[in-house]
């Protein structure tokens, strides 16, 4: 099995709907985002899945949030922009621009700080 990573980053602010705390307040974060995608083989120039490739879907999937009040961007109108919805988000996302017979998003762990972070593994591989 072979894996192949990405990070990269994107600005936003949110609040917590609900939330009794700092959190619950507007407030922004440098998020950093790791994708992390998996496959059984290698295509015929000995890839599992290009960097760039993976890099680029993740850049256009997070550029719908970067530099915006995520409570106001899709799903996050109808749930809290924590940094485990916007794991699952991402994974979903990218996972519908890059997955094929041969390649899967395994995880997503997302960073709105240097020191805390959530992961999002899809079910169907845990």
């Amino acid at each position: 099995m072979y894996e192949v990573t990405v990070e990269t980053d994107f600005s936003g602010a949110h609040l917590l709907r609900g939330y009794e705390g700092k959190c619950g307040r507007l407030h922004g974060h440098n998020w950093r985002v790791a994708v992390t995608a998996v496959s059984e083989g290698l295509d015929d120039v000995g890839m599992a899945l290009d960097f760039a490739t993976l890099k680029e879907e993740t850049r256009n999937v997070l550029s719908q949030v970067d530099h915006t009040y995520l409570n106001e961007v899709f799903p996050f109108t109808e749930i809290n922009p924590t940094a485990e919805n916007i794991a699952r988000w991402v994974c979903e996302a990218v996972a519908r621009r890059v997955d094929n017979e041969r390649v899967l998003i395994r995880r997503v762990t997302v960073w709105e700080s240097g020191n805390a972070a959530a992961t999002f593994t899809p079910e169907e591989l845990v």
